[in-house]
């Protein structure tokens, strides 16, 4: 997929500050994990501050026409942020972190933590992560994955790993997993404290039909149904073949899961549940977009199913708006008898839940 500049980009060099000026510190992180953002615009009339978890932040402008402010104590973990410029999206022209999104690309901090933490960079042996380039038929474009695979992991062994295909969220793409949600980090720790097996992870892009990122597509009910259609050919027929002849992975459906964050939570769950020859495991966080006429999204799903069903999980932040229709889902499946795992942590439609969701799947994977 093409990447193209985007505003908040173009807007950030005119904001930058000139070479022989003294630069701009943002952020800054504090030993007492208070933030303090930064920003030089001192033509503007108004610079507000948007972070994850940080409540009616307001921008002071001081005589170096310089914007700050400083946040109460925040939680070791990664936030995304973004400025807003008299009502233009702009990034941190200081700070190179960022969380890159096809529609809102955003900067990160890192407010460090104690390795006990999941998704902080230990020093333990670690995995590796291939991209891969290859043109779909099902989509109709070029497109890429990624594969995770473990440390110790040989291309010349005849040793076969169980996967985890990892599906990303709508408006992200297939890097989303690695450079965001820090997946590889995560499963690195759990196999160095052997609280996880060592497994491939594969991250595909979870688009069907691109055009369901344009303006009004993702509320265009044909195109979201030929989204999810396309996509399930492009991951059964075409990434998961791909994956079987080129990597040492178990071609077993009990060595297979699927699971994803928000689009891709609802992809894993009309995946993996109406594929059940391919997939024993299956993991939903926050999944959005469920078709929530059940019966017709899952036609035979009932009892019968829990003979092949060795993990249903199914997670939501508690403030996340996405969180009474999970339920409801959960509600049908008792209905059905079909079992499940009902996991609610404390947040909202954000990767610090979702960081969080991964590190309790991955450990239950492949156990049994």
């Amino acid at each position: 997929m093409k990447r193209i500049p985007a505003l908040p980009f173009l807007l950030s060099l005119a904001i930058s500050l000139p070479a022989f000026a003294q630069p701009v510190v943002s952020p800054e992180v504090h030993g007492d994990g208070t933030v303090t953002f930064r920003l030089k615009a001192p033509e503007a009339k108004a610079v507000q501050l948007h972070c994850e978890g940080v409540l009616r932040p307001e921008m002071v402008k001081d005589a170096q026409g310089i914007w700050s402010f400083t946040t109460e104590p925040l939680a070791p973990d990664f936030y995304v942020y973004s400025f807003s410029v008299d009502g233009v999206h702009a990034l941190d022209p200081a700070n190179p972190l960022i969380k890159y999104n096809l529609l809102n690309t955003e900067s990160q901090v890192h407010v460090p933590g104690p390795s006990s933490l999941l998704w902080e960079l230990n020093d333990v042996p670690h995995g590796e992560l291939h991209e891969h380039f290859y043109k779909s038929t099902a989509a109709g474009d070029n497109r890429n994955f990624f594969v995770y695979t473990p440390p110790g992991y040989q291309s010349g062994s005849w040793k076969r790993y169980p996967t985890l295909y990892l599906l990303h969220g709508f408006s992200d793409d297939a890097s989303a997993w690695s450079t965001v949600g820090r997946a590889n980090v995560i499963l690195d720790n759990l196999i160095a404290r052997k609280q996880a097996v060592p497994m491939v992870i594969v991250m595909p892009l979870g688009y069907g039909n691109t055009d369901i990122l344009k303006p009004g597509g993702s509320h265009d009910e044909k195109l979201r149904r030929q989204n999810l259609e396309r996509f399930q050919q492009a991951l059964l027929d075409e990434v998961i073949p791909q994956v079987e002849n080129s990597y040492h992975v178990s071609h077993d459906r009990t060595s297979r899961a699927i699971a994803g964050l928000s689009m891709g939570g609802n992809e894993s769950l009309t995946t993996g549940l109406n594929h059940l020859d391919k997939f024993a495991w299956i993991g939903s966080f926050s999944a959005g977009g469920i078709n929530t006429n059940f019966p017709v999204a899952f036609p035979n799903l009932n009892s019968s199913a829990n003979d092949k069903i060795r993990l249903l999980w199914i997670g939501c932040g508690k403030d996340d708006q996405l969180d009474a229709v999970n339920k409801r889902f959960c509600d049908w499946l008792a209905s059905q008898n079909v079992r499940y795992t009902w996991v609610e942590l404390p947040g909202v439609h954000s990767f610090l839940v979702w960081r969080r969701d991964l590190g309790q799947f991955l450990p239950l994977l492949f156990r049994k």
